[in-house]
């Protein structure tokens, strides 16, 4: 498997910008790197806790998380991560904790389709990366995995439709992803 140099933007802030805007989002990043450092519960809590300040159609929040950690949730974590396309599983398995966001795909007041759903569940994750960034960890989304995985490995049922992967966790170094990559290629 060939797999493309990663750069520096993993660990080195790289945005030029002309108006100011909140330090915490300047630090906010996509790690393809991780520390072998477990999130504490409290952590995961609050990080997640983040979610239900975001903004959604009626306010209906249709968002959910399937959270596997290798402390704890050890068969939700595998079933994660081998949904995951195989280019992203070797530096996502560096992440202490993978989760998978959901839509529900229907409002819950009058059971028609909710054509904003993704767009809430996008804003469910970006309030979690901000507060996981305040707390010291980071997320970084894919979209590369199975859908259809993700539906059999956990029987999600009807009317909900997996959105993203990401993982989170303490950066680690950037060298440990150039060495990954050099392994693989």
């Amino acid at each position: 498997m060939h797999l493309p140099l990663l750069m520096a933007a993993d660990t080195t802030n790289v945005l030029v910008l002309e108006h100011e805007i909140l330090p915490v989002l300047t630090q906010r990043r996509s790690p393809r790197a991780y520390a072998n450092q477990l999130v504490p519960v409290d952590v995961l809590h609050q990080v997640f806790a983040a979610a239900s300040s975001a903004s959604s159609c009626f306010g209906e929040q249709p968002w959910h998380f399937l959270v596997g950690t290798r402390a704890g949730s050890v068969e939700a974590y595998d079933k994660v991560l081998a949904s995951l396309a195989e280019f992203n599983q070797p530096w996502a398995k560096a992440a202490l904790v993978l989760v998978m966001s959901l839509a529900r795909t229907t409002f819950s007041h009058d059971s028609n389709p909710n054509a904003w759903d993704t767009h809430d569940v996008g804003q469910a994750v970006a309030t979690p990366a901000i507060q996981g960034t305040e707390l010291g960890v980071q997320i970084h989304q894919m979209t590369g995995f199975s859908a259809d995985k993700v539906r059999a490995a956990f029987g999600v049922p009807a009317g909900y439709e997996p959105v993203a992967i990401f993982t989170l966790g303490y950066p680690g170094a950037l060298a440990l992803v150039k060495s990954l990559v050099q392994r693989l290629n």
